[in-house]
């Protein structure tokens, strides 16, 4: 049941112009950011190769496109996200769901499981202009694999915190507005501090997430997103339960 709901609400994002809409401007951002950094390499090309200790060109075109793909990632996952489960009460659709001999979290991990697939496209897209650079040269593919694995679970839990405020609102531009102040919180909570030991350090997606884009893959990043991610999927399971027995 969980993948019937996952494909109902791929098919439905996708019948929408808004997905298609953020798909070409988000690719045409990151194409951009990649073709840019790829002409700096080649221009810069001879001045690079004298200086051994010179970033090499995945550090160079890749790592910038995963990191603007951050912050792209957090303008456009809201409106995704948006729609999930607030649409389905302004339609009156969602006592159908509940209605239904289907579980909560089924509801709540279908519908996370459809936005993490339409993430995946963009993050197909941005290996395939990686892996481009083969044809010409050389990459580093731990650095890649270290910044793909960082960019999939900072996609999930702006896709489970999205979830969670979509399940507070019937109005899809209000849960829009809440998911993006809330990802602002979380990503720039630790921009005035100094100490590394820090509760609000510990808590910042952006101090998590630039680790991989150095190419390490911590234990403590990847339970910080577990954690993250299976908090927020719990509280919209918790939400939706007691809508249901309400209703």
């Amino acid at each position: 049941m969980i993948f019937t709901i996952a494909g109902k609400e791929l098919r439905s994002m996708f019948t929408s112009p808004l997905a298609w809409v953020v798909l070409a401007i988000v690719q045409s951002i990151l194409a951009w950011i990649f073709l840019s950094r790829v002409n700096f390499f080649l221009l810069n090309q001879a001045e690079i190769a004298r200086v051994p200790t010179y970033p090499g060109l995945t550090e160079i075109a890749v790592v910038p496109m995963f990191g603007v793909a951050s912050i792209v990632l957090l303008m456009s996952v809201p409106l995704l996200t948006m729609r999930l489960i607030s649409e389905e009460r302004r339609n009156q659709t969602m006592a159908l769901l509940m209605a239904a001999p289907i579980s909560m979290s089924e509801i709540v991990v279908g519908k996370f499981l459809a936005l993490i697939a339409f993430l995946m496209l963009i993050n197909l897209m941005m290996v395939l202009m990686a892996l481009s650079l083969l044809a010409g040269g050389t990459i580093d593919l731990g650095l890649l694999i270290a910044n793909l694995v960082g960019l999939i679970l900072l996609g999930a839990s702006f896709a489970a915190i999205g979830l969670f405020v979509s399940c507070l609102t019937t109005h899809p531009v209000v849960a829009a507005i809440l998911s993006l102040g809330v990802f602002l919180g979380l990503w720039i909570m630790n921009i005035f501090v100094s100490e590394p030991d820090s509760l609000l350090n510990l808590a910042s997606l952006l101090k998590h997430y630039e680790g991989f884009l150095s190419g390490s893959i911590s234990v403590t990043d990847l339970i910080y997103f577990g954690l993250l991610i299976t908090t927020f999927l719990i509280l919209s399971i918790r939400r939706l339960d007691a809508d249901r027995l309400r209703a």
